[in-house]
């Protein structure tokens, strides 16, 4: 076996892992930055987006559509969740015990809703045509599909930056995380600013669901296995950080990958070790705040 072929491959394996557990890590992320709420719905709304992803395939007979139509349907059922529900609990003194159980009870909902509506079975979604088949990578096979979850990840990452970085709504986005307050004295509506990072969140982690599908199947439970990899990576690269959730997406693939194939038994509690590694030295993440 060629060491360097085979060490490429699995860290192109490693990287289109981390595209998957970005897009719910950095919808959680930007969640949290602006409205300092743990979303434990979001693993829910991954799910959801890979069901909503089967069905639009199952009605258009192309994948294509599905990496539009699910983001916007769970996209828009987050606002309506944010606008009904947590709108109400943002001037609770108690606010974030309350956050965590109407969060809860919507990836409940959801769980049941889903079971209702698709059924408790597996359903697969087929890679399109043109994604099929492999590359080699020295004389290592690799599916063309995970070379196109890398790049769908590394240019959602750059859109994302150049968005909160680049663009006036995202200068408005960094402001309201850093003082609501002022932002909303200088006459911008808070409120607005606060469901459309949530809508935007959700419509990550729905995608995410979708381009994951052809790869693990829609299935119930799902989220909760994905939602657990998402607070690791939140927790290592600092919550509110969105360039942290990016490194930990990173660093969390790549130990779950090499870790699941030099220590297969080892591999779950690895990725613990990173995470205390990483509190030791930086409590509050590898760039996130300390409060």
């Amino acid at each position: 076996m060629n060491l360097a072929a085979f060490l490429a491959a699995q860290s192109l394996n490693a990287l289109s892992q981390a595209a998957i557990l970005f897009f719910i890590a950095c919808g959680l992320t930007l969640i949290f930055g602006i409205m300092r709420i743990i979303n434990f719905a979001h693993g829910g709304l991954f799910m959801l987006g890979a069901y909503v992803g089967y069905s639009t395939v199952a009605w258009t007979g192309a994948f294509w559509p599905s990496l539009i139509v699910a983001p916007l349907v769970v996209g828009a059922l987050g606002a309506v969740f944010e606008k009904l529900l947590l709108a109400r609990l943002y001037a609770r003194q108690d606010g974030g015990g309350a956050y965590l159980l109407v969060t809860f009870g919507l990836a409940i909902i959801l769980a049941e809703a889903i079971r209702l509506t698709w059924g408790p079975q597996p359903l697969s979604i087929s890679i399109p045509d043109r994604l099929r088949g492999i590359v080699l990578i020295g004389n290592q096979p690799f599916p063309i599909y995970r070379l196109f979850l890398i790049a769908m990840g590394g240019g959602a990452a750059l859109l994302a930056w150049q968005f909160l970085e680049r663009t006036r709504a995202g200068l408005i986005v960094r402001a309201t995380s850093q003082n609501a307050e002022m932002v909303h004295a200088l006459g911008t509506d808070v409120n607005a600013v606060r469901t459309g990072v949530f809508a935007l969140g959700c419509a990550m982690a729905a995608l995410g669901g979708v381009l994951s599908a052809p790869l693990l199947t829609a299935f119930l439970g799902m989220g909760s296995n994905v939602i657990i990899d998402a607070f690791v990576i939140v927790i290592i690269g600092g919550m509110g950080s969105f360039l942290g959730s990016v490194i930990g997406s990173v660093l969390v693939a790549f130990v779950q990958v090499f870790g699941s194939y030099y220590f297969e038994d080892l591999a779950l509690a690895l990725m613990y070790l990173l995470m205390l590694a990483v509190l030791i030295v930086r409590p509050g993440g590898m760039l996130g705040r300390q409060e």
